[in-house]
């Protein structure tokens, strides 16, 4: 087996494998090699790139496909929604990896595309934000992070908490590349994409969370898999996931607090998580996949749904992998 990787991991080593650097792109294999579902072998490389959301699932899935087929191998790379769409429909990968709706344009140019798990995108703030114990207690609303992120008209921490007294500014932070995790946030948010979002840019995810940690007034939003560390279940170090008042009552309800990545999951699970921001995980290939490409998709669908628990995805429910199979036959 070989993954090969050129992403920044950032806080996805304890979800991803100790990866090799590697070659350019080849063109998208064809069966040839360990068997497949049609009982032929395959062998060859899959060439994936784009959302930092799905990046360190996919190492998983790429891993234990290999497992079965060693004869794949697999260069896996993240760069956001944007990237992976782009290559897609360049040709310079087989698969995109795509954290957003997959839109009318796109599909014109010959994208396909199957949803393959659930997460979400949560706000984040620093751990050393001076109101953080208030923040806890009451939460932010939806239409506070309009006023935030979209509108531009609350700037100060004490506009958050109706307090006057406090005349903190708040520093906004967003992504500068191309995302879906921004796409997201933007609808939301009371926007409609995601170059509504105000703030200042960060490229990639990695470098997001961690300038957001960094600045105790500081205010941004992440991925599932960014926000909260694979092996403790806890918020990374440096950022704390604030409460979501989803019903505007002014206080912390239940299920608004999510201090795990547990809870986290069982929110976007059971509905009570607003979508957006949580949203369906998809594959974009340049046409109807075939030969080896269509098998690894296929699998991640049917088998590749049992690793996504443990990683901290939801998996689709059986009538999303039916529909999923039924457009890849």
């Amino acid at each position: 087996m070989s993954i090969r990787s050129f992403t920044p991991l950032g806080a996805f080593l304890a979800l991803a494998l100790v990866l090799s650097a590697c070659g350019g792109p080849t063109p998208p294999a064809a069966p040839s090699g360990g068997e497949g579902s049609t009982g032929e072998q395959l062998n060859g490389t899959i060439m994936v790139s784009g959302a930092f959301a799905l990046y360190p699932m996919m190492t998983v899935w790429a891993a234990e496909f290999s497992k079965l087929h060693p004869e794949v191998e697999f260069d896996v790379q993240g760069g956001g929604a944007g990237k992976g769409m782009t290559d897609t429909l360049a040709g310079a990968v087989d698969i995109g990896m795509i954290s957003r709706k997959i839109k009318p344009e796109e599909e014109a140019q010959g994208a396909y595309w199957v949803s393959v798990a659930k997460d979400a995108v949560f706000p984040i703030v620093s751990a050393d934000n001076p109101y953080l114990a208030r923040l806890t207690s009451m939460g932010i609303t939806q239409e506070t992070f309009n006023k935030i992120f979209i509108a531009g008209k609350i700037k100060t921490w004490g506009e958050v908490l109706s307090d006057p007294t406090v005349t903190d500014e708040i520093h906004v932070y967003t992504r500068s590349d191309s995302c879906g995790a921004a796409d997201q946030w933007a609808l939301f948010a009371g926007g409609k994409a995601q170059a509504d979002v105000l703030g200042i840019g960060v490229n990639g995810e990695p470098a997001h969370v961690d300038t957001v940690g960094k600045d105790p007034l500081g205010i941004g939003f992440s991925n599932l898999n960014s926000a909260f560390d694979a092996s403790t279940g806890k918020p990374v170090q440096g950022i704390v996931v604030p409460p979501l008042d989803i019903n505007a009552s002014g206080q912390v309800d239940p299920g608004e607090y999510y201090q795990t990545k547990t809870e986290a999951v069982k929110v976007i699970a059971d509905g009570t998580y607003p979508s957006p921001p949580a949203r369906f995980e998809n594959l974009a290939t340049k046409g109807k996949p075939a030969g080896l490409v269509l098998e690894f998709i296929k699998w991640i669908v049917t088998d590749g749904q049992q690793y996504l628990d443990a990683a901290g995805y939801v998996p689709l429910s059986p009538e999303q992998q039916a529909e999923a199979l039924g457009k890849l036959n």
